[in-house]
This record gives C-alpha cells, structure tokens and sequence, in this order.
C-alpha cells in the first residue's frame, strides 16, 4: 500500500491537549470545535471526536484511532495496511446485528427533517419547529437508526445550506465514532447538481451547488472530458458536504423515448454511453497527489454507485418501474446483451486507476422472458451471482434499488416495489436477496427482517457458510469507507466547505457545460444570432398545466412569464406587443402526457393503461400493440396491459399554441422557440412556425439567451433520435436503439442521433465522426 506524506502544519493559538498515559493518548491534537485534528508528517491525519470516547494510540512515532476502544492496535485500525487487509479483519470482529446494520441504506433524509411527509421525523419527540433544535442536529430516526439498527450508509436529499450540512455530518460522526466499533457513516447522494429538484431520484437537486446539465444534456455536449471535470468539481463539493457515494451515474441506454428517466441516462448511443461512464466515474472515484491514499481512493474520492443493471431503459410503452404499471422490461429485440456495454465496457474498464466502479445498483423492473427467473433484478441469482458476480467479476458492493422489500399497496402507488415477489413476507424478500448475492438495501432502516433472514440462511445452508456468506457482504461494504479514508479522519471544517461548495468557478464551470449543452435544430435563412443595440423582443406568458407530479402530488395551474424578465433586459428590450417587436421568443415545454396509467380508465371497467404521448395534439394509439408484451400482477385480473385504440392528452398543449400563435402575430418577424426537454419530441406540429429552435436537456433559462444573442455559439449535438410521428414511436423495439424513423425539417435536416447545427450549419466536427 501506497501511502501519501502529509506535512505537520504548527497551528498558534489552538489547545493542544495530551494525556499522561504512556502509549496512549487521550485528547490530542489542534481542537477544532466538533473534533480534535491530528497532522503528522509522513502519516495520515486523524479526526477524532473528544466526546466519542474515542482515544489515540501510539505506535512508533505514530497515532492511530483506538475505535473500539480496547486498548490495542488493531489492524482495522492501522492505516498503514492495505484495504482489504483492513476490511476483512473488521469484517471477522462485527456481530451479526452490526452487519445486519451494514446492509441498511436509509431512507432519504433531509436536514433539517420535516414534521410531515416525505422524510418526515422529530427532534426530541417534537417537531423541527417546536423542538428548539438546530438544523444541523441529528432527527430521532437518525438516532434510532444508527444506534439501534447500528445503520452506517446514509442517503442524503434537501439540506438547508452546505455550512448546515457540515456540521450535520460531523454531528454524526461524532455520534457513530462512539458506538460499537467506531464504523463511520458513508454518506451519499441522489445527483444534486442538477438545475431542478422533480423527483426522488433528484431530489438534493438546486441548492446552493454548481449547476450542471443533466447527464442527458451533458451527452449532448459529445465531450467525456467535459464530463470528467464535472466529475472532479461534483466529487469536490460531495466530499465538502460530507458525501463520499455518489447514487450515479444512471448509465441505461435509453432505448425507449417514453422513459421518465431518459434524461439521467447518456443517451441511446453506445460509444458515447461507455466513453461518459468512464469518464464521470474516473472523474469522481479518483484521488491525485496528496488526497492519494492507495490504487488511486483516497480523501478526494466519491464511490460511484452505478445503476442500473443489467439496464433500466427498456420499459415497455415507456412506464417507469418505480410503480407496478411499469414493474417489466421486454426485449423484443432481444438485446439484453446490448444494454450491458456501458457497465462491462465502460464501468468495469475505466481508464483511472481505481479500475472499477466501487458500488452497483440493480434495476427495479423484472426482465421479461430473459430466463431470469421472473423476478426483479435484486432477486435475480442469474444477473447478480452468475453474470455479475462470475461472469464479469464485479466485486463491488451491490445495493438494491429502494424500498424493493416492501409491500405494494395498488398498481399506481409509490410505495414497495417487490416485483416478481410480492407472494413473499418482507424477511423471505430480504433472503432471496442475500441468497442472490446483493450486499446491501437500499430504503430500509430497520435491522429486524435482516436479522429474520439470517436465520433463514443458517437453517438452510449451515451457520459455517452463512458466516461466510454474510462477511463477504460486510468486507465489501467496508471497503469504500477505507478507500475514502473515513476511518482516519471524517470531519469537515464548514467554513472550508462554504468556500468550497458552489463557489464561483465552480458555478461558472456548471454554466458553461450548460451552454455547451444546448442544440440548435433549426437556423432558417442563418436568422440567429440576433445581435444589435437593444433590439426588442416579445416573450408570451406561459401555462403552467395543473399536473401530478413524481411523488403523486397535484400542481396547480397557472399563467406566467417563462423566464425572469430582469434576466432578459441583460440582452434585450422588453415589449409587451408584438408590433412593436423585432423578434419573438417562445419558451416551451416538452410534451406532457402522463405515466402510462390512468385510474379513471381503469374506474371505467378498462384496464387502466394509457399512451404515453411524445407530441403536443391529443393522440389516439392507432399502432400500439393489441396484445402487451408483458403483464401480470396481483392487483390485476388480467395480463395484457394494451392501450390500442386509445387517446390521451397533452396537458401542456398549449405550448404548441403559443408557437402557433406567436407566429400569427409576428408575421415575417422571426420566432424563436426554446424547447426544455428531457426526451425525444415530435416537433412536426410547430417547427415550421419556428425560425429557428434551440433545444436544452437540464439547464437554465439563460443559456438560452446566451445563444440567441450570439454571445456563445451552439455546439451540442443530439443524444437521442427526435421521431417523425408518434407511429415510428408505437413500431420501435423497447431494447434497440436508434431504431425510429427521424423528422425531416422544412430547411431538409434530418433530426437524426447527433445532429446539431452551429453559425457556420450543420456540425460535422470529429465528435460527430467517432461517435455517430
């Protein structure tokens, strides 16, 4: 093992506290408030909390952390040996409730947490509101769980500002370096770089951080060094804010253009997906220089989680499997194969030195006729303990998606996601997937039904090779918490991580990956840029629809400006009348259509499902398939799940309105239409009413501007096909892609993967070249 020097740095005016117990040190080091700091030249820095009971010993001319406080060096704790030498010693000390503990990865916590909803917990029995408590205190079921449970992987969502956070995570620290064997927390994150918070899967997102594009625009950009570097900026931020597993990348192929979850993927192309993987999970595991402690982990390092395998895209008719509705993946053109490159080619083979993405997370939906064993992923021995495990050797830590060992109320609730399973008790669920070769689950707090399945495993198999079995896991699980050197030193100094997160070249660096992000469709007659002094634009008002949002709650609509009318007067003069104006921006929405499931179809004695509508007119599903693919659930007396023949709206149609009728009222004056997507769009219904279009995949309303005005040039190419109709959408297979027919615009370009066009035309630069 490697080990980095670190220079001793004299602190003046600090405490400086040292015991009198030969070889044993009780208070030492520079007092930092929350914990005490130990720098030693040659050695690594140790934090330590004086109230942990924690103590130090010394070895040589060294100190190290006595975590389970016995009195001797054990090799856990002896920095100076390698991980795994380090993991599988402590991984032979746990009891079983501490590796039952081990296995848990919380629910989603905010700081501070709720009174109500999601999240929601107390503060000494009381609400946030009431309890007197700090932000940055720990809730009542963050005590319970890492005490109780003995729980150490904690998922982390909204927090009221970095500094808060900080001080959290070293509150917790402190809390868990006083408990059994001093294990620390590996705090983690959903991707919170993101523009917008919609879901839970982002739900950390736009909050006083860099803000990038979404992984989908990020692939627009055609450029995985842009990508390493937000990976190295996002690992940064991650680590001041006490994060060190990053829940991404969401490597699927996205295969299917229905997909809620199409814009956390890199696109449908399989060289670029493989070149981004590695290039983000390098960007984010790797540790240079100083912060090197072995093989490249080490103090700057964040574990990439990748997900989610064997490959999430193929939803059938594009219905997500967070819910029953969208609990299959079918492969009609039997390519399960194809949606395994970007994790065997890419995450598995990075160019980096840490080798391998460190942590793996399976995919909700059952992979159906894939000779899988009809069961969701997590459950499946074939894809985890055949072809993960053995085939392509992964010996990362696997964690479920979350709450899959929970019950499932009804087809469209958002609560347990036990596809394939749902016959099972919540124990035999945690057993199958132990028994499958999955570390770790994901949502679950409460070490019981672990415990339940343990005794499963000793009955079944002996308690010689369930011991074995189970340490395994908790080697694993150990190891990201050494290769980050969490053992050492976990703490954080808050006002470094006010410096550090969103600082200004970092937010700089954010909105320039954002502009860069950006296609341009259309530039008819080369109408943009559109420069001059103080030219006037008209900027109609948008609808804002009454729409269900991810977690089931109902928006209510409203009319609005689009965009802040003081960011526009940075660029232009504002009119209110299109006569008087010299030019038109329409700010729109992709379109929006719903899940997939309606329950006031299914009230009407149909089955429930619906389309899933990719344009802005009400659209009747002539070409879906009159039988489903796949089908089949206990809440249902029925396995085809067909929606031929019928029709769904838009909520957002008018959009396409506003384009329409924009262009009425501007005449030959130019309409410029700034599309927000997250997916493939038809585009036919208003193109030929643009002048020219500027799509964006997660970012702000100014590039936009940026581009318009001709301060920055477009460069981004398309990740995805945009389709011509909605029947080339119904006719494509779920598991290929690049398999639609793309829209010709009025100007002759085809829409196709990776077109873009810049000031000079269409792009075909060397990005276009290597990877369409």
């Amino acid at each position: 093992m490697k080990n980095k020097k670190t220079n001793f740095i004299p602190v003046i005016g600090l405490l400086l506290l040292v015991s009198w117990a030969p070889g044993k040190q009780k208070n030492i080091g520079v007092n930092k408030g929350q914990y005490n700091l130990v720098e030693q030249s040659g050695g690594a820095t140790l934090g330590y909390s004086p109230k942990s009971g924690v103590q130090l010993i010394k070895s040589g001319k060294y100190y190290f952390k006595d975590l389970n406080r016995n009195g001797k060096l054990d090799k856990y704790e002896d920095w100076r040996l390698p991980f795994e030498e380090r993991a599988r010693d402590l991984a032979s000390r746990l009891s079983y409730d501490e590796i039952a503990g081990l296995m848990l990865y919380s629910a989603h916590q905010q700081i501070p947490a709720p009174a109500q909803g999601y999240g929601a917990s107390t503060y000494n029995g009381k609400s946030f509101a009431e309890s007197g408590a700090q932000a940055s205190d720990l809730s009542d079921v963050q005590k319970q769980f890492l005490k109780n449970d003995h729980l150490r992987a904690v998922l982390v969502t909204k927090v009221k500002s970095p500094e808060t956070a900080a001080i959290w995570s070293n509150n917790l620290q402190a809390y868990v370096e006083g408990l059994d064997h001093g294990i620390p927390a590996n705090n983690s994150s959903d991707p919170r770089h993101e523009t917008t918070a919609n879901a839970e899967y982002n739900y950390g997102a736009g909050g006083e951080i860099s803000q990038w594009p979404s992984s989908l625009g990020m692939a627009a950009t055609f450029d995985p060094s842009l990508v390493k570097e937000f990976g190295r900026i996002g690992a940064k931020e991650y680590r001041a804010l006490g994060i060190t597993t990053a829940l991404s990348p969401q490597v699927d192929i996205a295969s299917e253009p229905r997909w809620a979850r199409f814009s956390g993927t890199f696109g449908e192309g399989y060289k670029l997906s493989i070149a981004m993987a590695k290039a983000y999970i390098d960007g984010f595991q790797t540790s240079e220089g100083k912060d090197e402690i072995a093989d490249g982990w080490g103090r700057a390092s964040v574990v990439a989680m990748v997900k989610h395998w064997p490959g999430c895209g193929p939803e059938e008719a594009g219905r997500d499997s967070h819910y029953a509705y969208g609990k299959y993946a079918v492969y009609p053109g039997n390519n399960l194969k194809g949606m395994l490159k970007p994790f065997v080619e890419g995450a598995f083979q990075l160019d980096g030195p840490t080798r391998c993405a460190g942590a793996i997370m399976p995919s909700y939906p059952i992979a159906f006729n894939q000779n899988t064993g009809g069961v969701a992923s997590s459950y499946s021995k074939v894809l985890i303990t055949d072809m993960l495990r053995h085939q392509y050797h992964f010996d990362g830590v696997v964690c479920t998606d979350w709450m899959i060992t929970a019950d499932n109320a009804d087809v469209p609730a958002f609560d347990g996601k036990c596809w394939g399973v749902e016959h099972l008790s919540v124990p035999e669920r945690h057993y199958m997937i132990l028994k499958a070769g999955v570390d770790q689950f994901g949502g679950n707090n409460d070490k019981g039904p672990v415990l339940e399945a343990f005794q499963m495993g000793i009955r079944e198999y002996g308690k010689a090779v369930w011991d074995k079995r189970i340490r395994e896991s908790a080697r694993r699980l150990l190891l990201p918490m050494f290769r980050t050197g969490l053992f050492e030193n976990p703490y954080l100094d808050p006002a470094e991580t006010k410096a550090v997160v969103g600082n200004k070249d970092f937010m700089k660096a954010g909105y320039d990956a954002q502009v860069k992000s950006i296609v341009m469709l259309k530039n008819h007659n080369h109408v943009l840029p559109l420069k001059g002094n103080r030219l006037k634009v008209y900027i109609p008002q948008r609808h804002f629809p009454s729409v269900v949002d991810f977690f089931g709650n109902v928006m209510k609509d409203y009319w609005a400006d689009p965009v802040e009318k003081s960011l526009v007067s940075k660029y232009y003069d504002i009119v209110s009348n299109p006569e008087e104006a010299d030019f038109a921006i329409v700010f729109m929405q992709e379109p929006v259509s719903g899940t997939g499931y309606d329950v006031k179809d299914r009230d009407k004695g149909s089955n429930g499902y619906v389309p899933i509508s990719l344009q802005y007119n009400d659209y009747t599903a002539v070409y879906g398939r009159a039988t489903s693919i796949s089908g089949g659930d206990p809440h249902e007396s029925f396995t085809n799940r067909s929606y031929k023949g019928k029709t769904v709206k838009t909520a957002n149609k008018d959009d396409l309105l506003s384009v329409l009728e924009t262009k009425r009222k501007m005449g030959s004056k130019p309409v410029i239409v700034a599309l927000a997507a997250t997916r493939p769009v038809i585009v036919s219904e208003f193109e030929k009413s643009a002048d020219a279009v500027l799509v964006s995949f997660g970012t702000s309303n100014q590039p936009f501007l940026d581009l318009i005005s001709g301060r920055n040039e477009p460069s981004g190419l398309l990740p995805c096909q945009f389709p011509v109709d909605m029947k080339t959408v119904e006719e494509q297979k779920e598991d290929v892609p690049r398999d639609m027919i793309p829209y010709i615009d009025s100007d002759g370009h085809t829409y196709d993967y990776a077109f873009g066009m810049n000031w000079s035309g269409v792009i075909n630069d060397s990005r276009v070249q290597k990877y369409k």
